[in-house]
């Protein structure tokens, strides 16, 4: 098979190490920086590559890493590999995605063991499953997003084909699944890519150090590099779409930006299959481009989270206004009426978490609602905060079920993070494994610092490092049964299943979307097509215009339409769906 590296480092040879064999590389006459050489290897072969005459070091490329980020990588012939199902016909228009963690979704934290715990997202109704980032990392047990060798699989996760057995059963039993890809830094530990090539520049500063290397000399084949990886996701494990972390850490001043690029291979590569793909951006720009065809000069990303919308939902909820939350707070229901109808709250308006203007209006007209992610909770929102308390925490069952009926009847793509459709009890906390005795303190020391500046003891922030931070953060199956967990979990179910089946809930029209609201009542209701929908955050009844006419398909608690004055009572910290007769 041939052997191939991007060593533009090495000045005069590159050795392959292969099963204890040395075979040395020639230069590639028609790609500068390219070494090749032909040996033969079966599945499962392990090599590494040496850099005139340094150590020997993971392939880049690599494929597995069996003993981990450090160790040597090993060849996996996808080819052998044999498929019992195929994908699903599944976009986003109608969908329902589940963010899950495979180090917490159970307690073995496994590709197999999650797998084995699919049956409940079919019954659920859940229609994608989200997995956070499997590249190896460090140790056992982490979030993921630390992670190396970016065409790899966590070793501790299973590898290579406990994520093709992962992504087969899901598919049989009619799931899609989206993975979490980090392009915007790799590391630190394990990542060897300097030794290669200039992946990293300096030319831009990110909270990481060096930034990616997207547009400086060399850039061409990091992109590459980067693009290869992406797709091999996408092909080799027949993922259905990717969620791209913090695209807006992506420092690149290139005409053609790599976002671009990925997004014209997505798409070559999706006509190719004849399957839908799609790429999902985290952005923190509240720019509509992200997500804008590239023909009508946009960045041709198909979806994006929409953090505007939690954050209004959140503050709507606990009432905090701490950091970023501090906008919406002011008018929390305000701000979720905006973002109902207008996508981002932050539009060219004035942030003072950010001490400037911010952000650009959504097309709403030529803008279809499902391009953008609703949620209340993501690991992001739970995991970083300083004991990662989820909403269960602080909201009662009925804010709970406010916080369901504004995610799964409002006009955005649903997304769930584990264990909120039964109101999970267990935190889901930042923990790491890191092997390097000094980055395990730094990481520890540094994450009690960022929390005491706000408040926080010490000895109240857990620690990242100890094994039960991570136990801790694994679900708790069995209480999903128990009241009040087993009452939300029907509700979700009846929600989806709503969702499912009305389709002026899956309307793609922004601009039909109409809110009204009572900041001080604390109610919000708004209509979509024939459907209306109320929720009450106050913990006193509250009068809803709604009409007198109409029928109620589903409700928190139980209501009576109103007579001939049009409102409707809402029960405290309740939620009602109406049709039109």
């Amino acid at each position: 098979m041939l052997f191939e590296v991007w060593a533009p480092q090495a000045e005069e040879r590159v050795e392959l190490q292969l099963q204890g064999v040395t075979h040395l590389l020639e230069r590639d006459p028609e790609r500068d920086g390219w070494w090749t050489a032909e040996a033969e290897a079966a599945d499962g072969a392990r090599y590494g590559y040496a850099l005139d005459g340094g150590p020997v070091l993971p392939d880049p490329r690599s494929r597995r890493q069996p003993d981990g980020p450090d160790g040597l990588s090993a060849v996996v012939d996808h080819a052998a590999h044999t498929w019992r199902h195929d994908p699903p016909a599944r976009g986003l228009r109608g969908a329902v995605l589940y963010e899950l963690h495979i180090g917490t979704y159970t307690p073995e934290g496994t590709l197999d063991a999650a797998a084995a715990r699919l049956d409940h997202l079919v019954e659920l109704g859940i229609t994608h499953v989200e997995l956070m980032p499997l590249c190896p990392f460090p140790g056992r047990h982490g979030w993921g997003y630390e992670g190396v060798s970016l065409w790899a699989v966590h070793e501790p996760y299973g590898g290579p084909e406990a994520l093709k057995r992962f992504v087969d059963t899901a598919h049989g039993l009619g799931l899609g699944v989206v993975l979490d890809v980090v392009h915007n830094h790799l590391g630190p530990s394990g990542n060897y890519l300097p030794a290669f090539g200039p992946y990293f520049t300096d030319t831009h500063h990110t909270p990481w150090g060096a930034a990616v290397n997207l547009d400086a000399p060399g850039s061409d084949e990091v992109r590459a590099f980067l693009l290869g990886s992406a797709l091999s996701w996408l092909r080799d494990y027949r993922i259905d779409g990717l969620r791209l972390d913090a695209v807006h850490a992506l420092a690149d001043t290139r005409a053609l930006t790599f976002l671009e690029e990925l997004s014209a291979a997505v798409d070559a590569l999706a006509a190719e299959q004849g399957r839908e793909l799609f790429l999902i951006a985290e952005s923190d720009l509240a720019d509509p481009r992200t997500t804008t065809p590239r023909n009508a000069r946009g960045l041709g990303l198909h979806a994006q989270w929409n953090d505007d919308f939690h954050h209004a939902l959140h503050t709507a909820l606990t009432g905090e206004s701490q950091g970023y939350y501090a906008d919406f707070a002011r008018a929390p229901l305000a701000a979720l009426a905006k973002t109902l109808g207008h996508v981002f709250f932050h539009d060219g308006t004035y942030s003072t978490f950010r001490g400037r203007t911010h952000g650009r209006p959504v097309d709403r007209v030529r803008t279809p609602a499902h391009r953008f992610l609703g949620y209340s909770q993501t690991h992001d929102q739970v995991g970083n905060r300083a004991t990662g308390d989820r909403l269960s925490a602080s909201c009662s069952p009925g804010l709970l079920a406010c916080a369901a009926a504004l995610v799964l009847t409002g006009p955005f793509t649903p997304m769930l993070f584990m264990g909120e459709e039964w109101g999970a009890s267990t935190p889901w906390q930042f923990f790491t494994d890191h092997t390097d005795p000094g980055l395990a303190e730094a990481v520890r020391s540094g994450r009690r610092r960022e929390f005491a500046a706000h408040g926080w003891a010490e000895e109240d922030v857990p620690d990242p490092q100890d094994p039960a931070t991570r136990d801790r953060s694994c679900l708790d199956w069995p209480e999903r049964e128990r009241q009040p967990h087993a009452r939300l979990l029907a509700w979700y179910r009846e929600l989806i299943a709503l969702r499912a089946a009305q389709p002026d809930l899956t309307d793609p029209d922004l601009a039909a979307v109409r809110v009204a609201f009572d900041e001080e009542a604390r109610w919000l209701a708004y209509r979509r097509g024939d459907l209306r929908v109320a929720v009450n955050f106050a913990k006193e009844p509250a009068r809803v215009p709604l009409g007198s006419r109409g029928r109620v398909l589903a409700s928190w608690e139980p209501v009576e339409m109103p007579n001939g004055d049009g409102l409707m009572t809402l029960p405290p910290e309740s939620c009602v769906v109406l049709a039109d007769v």
